[in-house]
C-alpha cells in the first residue's frame, strides 16, 4: 500500500514537472494540443498537459543570416563573388508568430535562398563597375524585395548589407591601374590648374605694378609741367622779356649749391645782376665800392 502511494505520487510530481514551461522575454510560444493549435504563450510560467500538448518557442530578437558567398557573372561576362547579411526579426504579435510558424516550414532556410536569387537577378543586370558604384541602390532593391516577398511569414526584414562584390584577380589588378591612372589625370590637371591660377595672379600682379608705377610718372609729369607753367607765368610777370636772364640765373644757383667755379662774360647782363643782388652798382660813377670778385663759388669785394 505504501509502495502503490509513493508511486502515485511520484507520478503526480512527475507530471507537474514535464508540463511546467518557461517563457522568456526574448521569445514566444504556441502551445498545440494533439496537433492543434491551442493558445498563444507569453513570457511568464505556463503549465501544459504532458504528451497532450506541445509548446513551440519562437525567437522574436533581432537576427542575422549570412546569405553565403556566391560567385554571379555580371552584364559584362565577368565573374563576381558576392555576399551579403540579412537582418531580421520575427513580429512578437500572436499573428506574427503564428504566421512564422505555420505559413512558412524554414525561414531562415528560405531567406538566405531568396537573398541569393535576388542577387543574382540585380547584379546579372549589371556591369562590374556600376555593380560596385551602386551598392546602395542594390541593398534598397534586395530589401524591399524581401520584405515583399516575406510579408506573409509574420517576420519584418529590418535591414540587408552586402558585404563585398569581389571580381576576379585579374581583373582587380586591372582595375586598380585604371583607378590609379584617373587619380593621377586629376592630380596632374589639379596642380596645371594651380599653376594656371599663380601666373595669373602674378600677371596681375605685375599688370597691378605696372599701372601704378605708369601713374607715378604721369603725376609726376603733371609737377613738372605744372611747376614750369607757374615759373613762366611768374617770369612773364615779373622779368618780362628777361626770361633768358632768369634761366641763367637758375644755372648759376645750382652751380652755387655745388660750389662749382663759373667764369662770367665781362659786360654781360648776368654781372649786373649778380651785383645788384650783392648790393653793389656797376662803374658809372655811382659805385663806391670795387666789383665783387668770384672766389671760391663766393662773391667777395
Amino acid at each position: 500500500m505504501e509502495t502503490s502511494i509513493f508511486i502515485s505520487i511520484f507520478l503526480i510530481l512527475s507530471l507537474l514537472f514535464a508540463g511546467a514551461k518557461i517563457v522568456r522575454p526574448t521569445h514566444r510560444g504556441l502551445i498545440e494540443r494533439l496537433g492543434k493549435y491551442n493558445k498563444f504563450a507569453g513570457p511568464g510560467f505556463h503549465w501544459i498537459i504532458p504528451f497532450i500538448d506541445r509548446m513551440y518557442l519562437i525567437n522574436i530578437t533581432e537576427q542575422m543570416i549570412d546569405a553565403k558567398p556566391q560567385e554571379i557573372i555580371t552584364n559584362d561576362n565577368l565573374n563576381a563573388t558576392v555576399d551579403a547579411q540579412v537582418y531580421f526579426k520575427v513580429i512578437g504579435t500572436e499573428e506574427g508568430v503564428k504566421s512564422s510558424l505555420y505559413n512558412v516550414d524554414d525561414y531562415t532556410f528560405q531567406i538566405v535562398n531568396l537573398a541569393r536569387t535576388t542577387l543574382r537577378n540585380i547584379i546579372g543586370t549589371l556591369t562590374l563597375r556600376s555593380a560596385n558604384s551602386e551598392r546602395g541602390k542594390m541593398n534598397d532593391e534586395l530589401h524591399r524585395t524581401l520584405k515583399n516577398e516575406t510579408e506573409s511569414w509574420g517576420i519584418i526584414i529590418v535591414r540587408t548589407e552586402l558585404k563585398e562584390i569581389d571580381p576576379p584577380t585579374d581583373v582587380q589588378d586591372t582595375m586598380n591601374k585604371v583607378v590609379k591612372a584617373e587619380n593621377e589625370k586629376i592630380a596632374a590637371i589639379d596642380y596645371a590648374t594651380a599653376a594656371e591660377t599663380v601666373a595669373d595672379g602674378v600677371k596681375r600682379s605685375k599688370i597691378k605694378e605696372a599701372e601704378g608705377y605708369k601713374r607715378a610718372k604721369v603725376l609726376h609729369a603733371e609737377g613738372e609741367a605744372e611747376a614750369i607753367k607757374l615759373v613762366n607765368e611768374a617770369a612773364e610777370k615779373y622779368f618780362i622779356g628777361n626770361a633768358q636772364l632768369l634761366r641763367k640765373l637758375e644755372a648759376l644757383e645750382t652751380s652755387l649749391k655745388t660750389n662749382t667755379k663759373i667764369v662770367i662774360p665781362a659786360g654781360s647782363e648776368l654781372v649786373n645782376v649778380i651785383g645788384e643782388m650783392a648790393g653793389v652798382l656797376p662803374e658809372n660813377g655811382k659805385t663806391k665800392d670795387k666789383k665783387p670778385e668770384l672766389v671760391n663759388g663766393t662773391y667777395q669785394r
